[in-house]
């Protein structure tokens, strides 16, 4: 086989882009434009209005994106902090600690802007494919139900949570004061970390569901005996435990300590293969941009599976591979129609074929679907792929124009890194810090905020793959990862410890305030006047009124996501699928 090109070309090289509107989301929008290779035009107004965004040239038609807070009219959803409690995320950051908590870093605005250029990438795929131009829609209060789709299904499901959704979790803390995450998968390997620690039976057993169920959930209601445990030894002496045992841990560490070992890198890489010999089908639509490609997506959980999810929004046809007898997440609880409800959010039209990668047959049966695919998704173990025979140089080789997308933990860059699950990856991050203001202790987002940003960094670097494809005619290598989806959402926090200023927001950052019958958040540019009035003894209604009549802009805490259907703010936003379960609207409209 040929040496791979080293040659690498970004996709909007001699394009160029023009933008104005709210810094936090326009901010990101262009960003990631400039990393994508294309010219910085010009800047309009930074009011806090509609964001806006062009890109032109290398024969393009101008593609448009028009972005902001809210879809609608919506009075009080204006800023980040009163689209977090509209939606959800609040509720679902929360559940740890027993009531709704607004997350400090720009969790909506991010995702909004990473979908913001996935429109405009996917547009320009569909131009190269023959499609009109588009104006690329988006909002955050539309991206922040995306990303509490899972979350929301559960809550609209025919029956309850396999485990108990309660105050709780980790991170632990060893007797010198170190706090720590713990990751297993095996609960062999858990209940091992655990009695070599001389933690009590009845406590190991009863703490394995919770910790097994956290990132469903987002909190793990532990028996309170595991945390006295583990303040009992130093944290030499846990790292033991867990080596023992085949666990693993890893210290907290703060936005400072990243930012120091930070290499810059962008949060995902795209390089050239051979060229391709297949054409892409010209069948797209403004609309439906991918409209006659196909995604083969062999994934688990939540990254891979929510990144071809999006693709198929755009047109895509996306086949899955499961193993043997299904996806056994089919099943997980609670379900709608005996499917589970957060595996409808995550993969609901998809087609499905069972392949066992472990067979020499199947392994070919795959590699002759791929060769008719155009696009390769996986998010399996490094290495996996390599020594199965399905890395990259294995599927290229007969098709050469395929996009090879891999969504990982790591990407290879940390060479200390440990198990590249969510709340790892937070903790070796600094993450856990920064989306706490800087009284409270840090704490991992139980919220599963790096898969699915992770996940809508994978659909950005597919399209951007794809958009190489089309305008090289070479296969593209993608890969994404949520060390790269880490960068992203704490990259305000990591330029402040950069310069030395404290990367951790003030107290009370986004605290909501508590009425006699619910609870509300005021905008970022109101909350520290609208904590000054008592508003305990008030209802919402009045709370709201009170606050308005001060000229404060502030709106309702959403607790219950399953009243979310029926919420004025988001009047027709909210649907059921075939089998009952709610449905996000998709987080952008092209046309």
């Amino acid at each position: 086989m040929p040496p791979e090109p080293t040659r690498t070309v970004r996709p909007l090289d001699a394009l160029r882009f023009d933008s104005c509107g709210p810094p936090p989301i326009i901010d990101v929008v262009s960003e990631r434009l400039r990393l994508l290779g294309a010219r910085t035009g010009t800047y309009g107004p930074r009011d806090p209005g509609d964001g806006r965004a062009t890109l032109a040239g290398a024969g393009f038609a101008p593609v448009h994106a028009v972005t902001g807070w809210s879809a609608g009219p919506v009075s009080g959803l204006t800023d980040e902090a009163t689209v977090q409690a509209a939606t959800g995320v609040m509720a679902v950051h929360g559940r740890r600690d027993g009531r709704p908590r607004g997350l400090a870093v720009d969790w909506a605005a991010t995702a909004t802007a990473v979908l913001t250029v996935q429109g405009l990438l996917a547009t320009l795929v569909g131009q190269a494919r023959g499609a009109a131009p588009a104006t690329v829609t988006t909002s955050a209060d539309r991206a922040a139900l995306l990303t509490v789709s899972q979350y929301l299904a559960a809550a609209g499901a025919d029956e309850g949570e396999a485990a108990e959704v309660a105050p709780g979790g980790p991170p632990f803390t060893s007797s010198d004061g170190l706090l720590f995450e713990l990751e297993t998968l095996d609960p062999a390997a858990w209940a091992g970390f655990w009695r070599a620690l001389e933690a009590p039976d009845d406590a190991i057993r009863a703490g394995w569901r919770p910790f097994q169920f956290r990132y469903a959930t987002a909190c793990a209601p532990f028996p309170e005996a595991l945390h006295t445990t583990t303040r009992a030894h130093p944290l030499a002496r846990v790292r033991e435990a867990a080596d023992r045992s085949g666990a693993e841990v890893c210290v907290l560490r703060t936005p400072a300590e990243r930012a120091v070992e930070h290499d810059g890198a962008a949060p995902w890489s795209l390089r050239l293969l051979a060229p391709g010999t297949r054409p892409l089908p010209a069948t797209a639509s403004a609309s439906r941009p991918l409209a006659g490609l196909t995604v083969l997506e062999a994934g688990r959980r939540i990254q891979a599976p929510l990144a071809a999810h999006l693709l198929g929004l755009l047109g895509a046809d996306v086949i899955r591979v499961e193993p043997p007898g299904g996806d056994p997440l089919r099943g997980m609880p609670p379900t709608c129609s005996g499917v589970s409800a957060r595996w409808l959010a995550l993969n609901r039209g998809k087609k499905a074929v069972e392949i066992d990668i472990k067979s020499d047959r199947d392994r070919r049966t795959l590699r002759a679907m791929t060769a008719q695919a155009d696009v390769f998704l996986h998010n399996w173990a490094p290495g996996k792929a390599a020594a199965l025979g399905l890395d990259h140089p294995d599927l290229t080789a007969a098709n050469p124009g395929l996009v090879y997308a891999y969504t990982s933990g790591w990407a290879g860059r940390l060479h200390d890194a440990p198990m590249g699950t969510d709340f790892m990856v937070q903790a070796r991050t600094g993450v856990g810090a920064a989306v706490r203001p800087a009284d409270e202790s840090p704490a991992p987002s139980l919220m599963t905020l790096l898969d699915v940003l992770g996940a809508l960094h994978g659909t950005e670097a597919v399209l951007a793959g794809l958009l190489l494809r089309l305008r090289t005619g070479h296969g593209v290598r993608a890969d994404s990862s949520l060390l790269g989806a880490a960068d992203t959402l704490t990259a305000p926090a990591l330029r402040r410890a950069a310069r030395g200023a404290d990367p951790r927001p003030l107290a009370g950052f986004r605290r909501p305030l508590r009425t006699a019958d619910g609870w509300i958040a005021p905008a970022d540019t109101c909350a520290a006047e609208a904590a000054r009035h008592d508003l305990d003894g008030l209802s919402t209604t009045d709370a709201l009124t009170r606050l308005r009549e001060r000229g404060l802009t502030a709106t309702p805490v959403t607790t219950d996501l399953a009243r979310l259907r029926d919420d004025p703010r988001f009047p027709g936003a909210i649907t059921h699928d075939a089998h009952g379960a709610p449905a996000v609207p998709d987080p952008w409209s092209l046309g």
